[in-house]
């Protein structure tokens, strides 16, 4: 391994930054005797009171790009929030895009043709 990619691969993992998201944390259901002639009763699952989600510091700042636009953004419009060309726009939101995903803090919404807007959840 070259040390120039070392040294990049090690400055990346030391600029993680920890956040903090936290949900409403709801009261457990208590079980009930069931009688013959009844419905069970459903049960809700109740969410975990506080999830920690590692989020790099260009996650963070999409993240914010995100949370104030509560009628939704595209990717290209993010990226040019954040400073970034117009050629390179989209391109350079949906890497962090793809992370806020998978950890299910932003939900990708599917317009008419190809067009998709991106809304915190």
């Amino acid at each position: 391994m070259r040390l120039a990619h070392k040294r990049k691969v090690q400055m990346k993992l030391q600029k993680r930054v920890k956040s903090v998201l936290s949900a409403t944390a709801e009261k457990p259901v208590q079980k009930k005797i069931v009688k013959k002639d009844e419905a069970p009763a459903k049960k809700v699952a109740a969410p975990s009171a506080s999830t920690t989600v590692s989020l790099t510091p260009k996650q963070q700042q999409v993240l914010d790009i995100v949370l104030k636009n509560p009628e939704g953004i595209n990717s290209k419009n993010i990226g040019l929030e954040a400073g970034q060309e117009a050629a390179k726009a989209a391109s350079w939101a949906t890497g962090a895009l793809k992370k806020l995903l998978e950890e299910n803090i932003v939900q990708k919404e599917q317009l008419e043709g190809n067009k998709v807007q991106y809304k915190a959840n």
